[in-house]
């Protein structure tokens, strides 16, 4: 019974393994896209309209995948960080006159 066991959990392994590897690069898209909304996003709400972060986050409920999106807050650079652990991380800057831009990667 116990050599049966170990090979059923390595086919799942393996299977697991094969089905991450198949949808890695979509997720890291779909990643990449919600960092880059969630860190412009947060960069307005928290530099053009002047509110904190935490209720910043609340402007997302509703909104597919973006419970995953980690936000953080720099206030020399007056940027905010946003990442999907693992899979992606963008940072939006404001500039005055030009309000919050995406910064290149």
């Amino acid at each position: 019974m116990g050599r049966s066991l170990r090979w059923a959990a390595l086919v799942l392994a393996v299977v697991g393994a094969l089905y991450c590897a198949w949808h890695w690069s979509a997720w890291r898209y779909r990643a990449g896209m919600a960092a880059g909304f969630g860190a412009r996003i947060a960069c307005s709400c928290r530099y053009i309209e002047g509110r904190d972060l935490k209720s910043c986050k609340a402007d997302f409920r509703g909104l597919e995948g973006m419970w995953m999106v980690r936000l953080s807050d720099d206030g020399d650079e007056r940027a905010v960080h946003a990442s999907v652990p693992l899979l992606a991380a963008r940072k939006a800057s404001y500039r005055p006159g030009f309000g919050c831009m995406s910064d290149a990667f």
